[in-house]
């Protein structure tokens, strides 16, 4: 996939069925999101959950009502074929991977777009630093962890983490980068030993791709936008619909429009 796409075209080509794949480095400069959809009766309460988990849930857009496919604040977009591929979930269990929705659309949905880590890796290579998964070409490792969220209704479970490993000197310049990016879930939640949030074994991460750690690195762990997907499990809505992990909706909004300075 050519990365210098802008976000309009690269939404097309993935609406036209011709790219499926991780959108981790494509459409540079432009915030991608994480995306739940889910019937109008759970709603109320799964935006509770995201202001009550600011961390792994950054609320960036809603749709403006049940059955609404449009996100105009993030562009001309069609929630039901603008993402590579989607994951569907029925009483809280995946059931199946699509590359497109709009089989399944209902009058009653309503689509929630999270921030995603992708934009605060655009701000670490900007100011020189390694982001491993993409120096490797894979999608960032995610493992689910020990830390719990604050329940909102039906909506509750453990929090999700994306990793980067870094050395000493530059996990403290990007904790400062990240900060900035609160709406893109901001600092790491933890640093170092795994074992302290729950994870057992960094080759074998829950989502996504394990990547190299050094010897003298230091694993760095961000709260995850999926996050809602566990507490969807819990939840055990009838129906509800995420991105795949890695596989994100790239708007036509600004990383930059996202920092706070």
């Amino acid at each position: 996939m050519n990365d210098s796409l802008s976000p309009q075209a690269l939404r097309h080509t993935i609406r036209s069925g011709a790219y499926k794949g991780n959108t981790s480095g494509l459409a540079a400069g432009y915030v991608q999101c994480n995306i739940v959809i889910l019937p109008a009766a759970w709603a109320n309460d799964f935006l509770r959950f995201c202001q009550l988990n600011p961390r792994p849930c950054p609320l960036i857009a809603t749709s403006n009502s049940p059955g609404d496919f449009s996100l105009p604040p993030l562009g001309d977009i069609d929630i039901r074929t603008d993402v590579p591929s989607y994951r569907v979930f029925r009483d809280g269990k995946f059931v199946e991977e699509r590359a497109d929705i709009a089989a399944l659309w209902q009058d009653d949905l309503v689509t929630f777009a999270l921030g995603c880590s992708f934009s605060f890796e655009e701000a670490l290579l900007a100011d020189g630093l390694e982001v491993r998964n993409v120096t490797e070409g894979v999608n960032v490792p995610m493992y689910r962890t020990s830390i719990d969220c604050t329940p909102a209704g039906p909506f509750a479970g453990k929090m999700v983490v994306s990793m980067r490993p870094f050395m000493a000197a530059d996990a403290i310049r990007a904790i400062q980068i990240c900060t900035r990016f609160p709406a893109v879930h901001g600092a790491p939640v933890h640093i170092g030993n795994p074992a302290l949030i729950g994870i057992g074994d960094l080759a074998q991460p829950d989502y996504g791709n394990a990547v190299t750690l050094g010897d003298n690195e230091l694993p760095l762990f961000w709260a995850c936008g999926v996050t809602p997907q566990v507490a969807l499990e819990a939840a055990k809505p009838p129906f509800a619909i995420t991105h795949s992990p890695g596989c994100m909706l790239v708007t036509d909004l600004r990383n930059s429009q996202l920092a706070v300075m």
